[in-house]
């Protein structure tokens, strides 16, 4: 049998042992805490170091950068707010750099993807830009996505997004699928008093009111983009409209003096002999009407109209 000296100093060696062991249990709890907080200041510390990186980027209008980066860092969170805006707005400015169309429209796809996830963020209900900028890219793919960039355009508007350009892409989606009237609305919105309107705000409201018939308004906003304009193209547009306006009012003489002016001052057009082979034709000069259709078609064998007259 034990004595009461063994049983004694057996029980110190279990109690060192308990103390030992709850002391190890204490020191590695600490010890995994303390590497945890280190590991989420790091990762913490690497997302801040990140997007000022981002931001730095972005800032300097490094698009591409920004469109790199942003993408890249979405594939590890796919639903962060502030990469989706990133990727976002700088697929938008990468997309309307480009020349060629499909890759505008590709770039155009990715910014509309991004921002359609940002804003189902509760975020984006005071990010006026985010919806600014996806109805902008809804503009660029067409009539067919008009309302959507109506849509859009205007929640960034409510919001209090304050783009200056706003009302005259308003204006634009408006007429794009045939609601004159909020266009012209919108147009109104976008002149300035005191500052010059631009050819395209001219043009484009001048169409809106051709679309809804009002001829004397429309010829108001031609004149006004021919007597302002610096730019050539601009004025030969506003002539072809001004020309459409007199042949939609029966008066061929004043729309052929456009063309020839056009022809005067701007040298030879595939468009204007066209066109003017089509006023012939409504006057019944037949002969004169495929003469004018053959010189559009020598300048521009490509022209439809051009060949569908001559059946070519």
């Amino acid at each position: 049998m034990l004595n009461n000296k063994t049983w004694s100093s057996y029980g110190r060696h279990i109690y060192h042992l308990k103390r030992i062991r709850t002391f190890g249990i204490i020191f590695f709890s600490i010890l995994a805490v303390i590497v945890s907080v280190f590991m989420i200041s790091q990762v913490r510390s690497n997302i801040r170091n990140e997007r000022r990186t981002l931001l730095r980027v972005w800032n300097d209008e490094n698009y591409e950068q920004a469109y790199e980066i942003s993408k890249n860092a979405l594939s590890a969170k796919p639903v962060d707010y502030f990469l989706l805006t990133i990727n976002g707005f700088s697929a938008y400015q990468m997309g309307i750099s480009q020349i060629n169309n499909q890759s505008t429209l590709n770039f155009i796809n990715e910014c509309i993807f991004s921002l359609r996830k940002a804003i189902m963020q509760r975020e984006s209900l005071k990010d006026g830009r985010v919806f600014y900028v996806l109805g902008k890219a809804y503009g660029y793919k067409g009539a067919e996505y008009a309302d959507l960039a109506v849509k859009y355009l205007e929640a960034a508007a409510r919001l209090g997004y304050d783009a200056q350009d706003i009302p005259e892409f308003l204006g634009l989606a408006y007429a794009a699928y045939g609601d004159y009237r909020n266009s012209v609305a919108a147009f109104a919105r976008a002149l300035v008093p005191g500052k010059p309107a631009s050819d395209n705000l001219l043009l484009s409201i001048a169409r809106s009111y051709m679309a809804m018939h009002d001829y004397a308004i429309a010829f108001g906003y031609l004149q006004r983009c021919i007597e302002t304009s610096p730019d050539s193209r601009s004025i030969v547009t506003a002539r072809l409209l001004l020309a459409e306006i007199y042949r939609n009012q029966d008066e061929y003489d004043y729309a052929q003096e456009q063309y020839l002016k056009i022809l005067e001052t701007s040298g030879e057009n595939a468009e204007v002999r066209f066109q003017l082979g089509e006023l012939y034709n409504l006057k019944g000069d037949t002969t004169r009407a495929r003469s004018e259709w053959r010189m559009a078609y020598r300048q521009d064998p490509s022209h439809a109209g051009a060949r569908a007259r001559l059946s070519i």
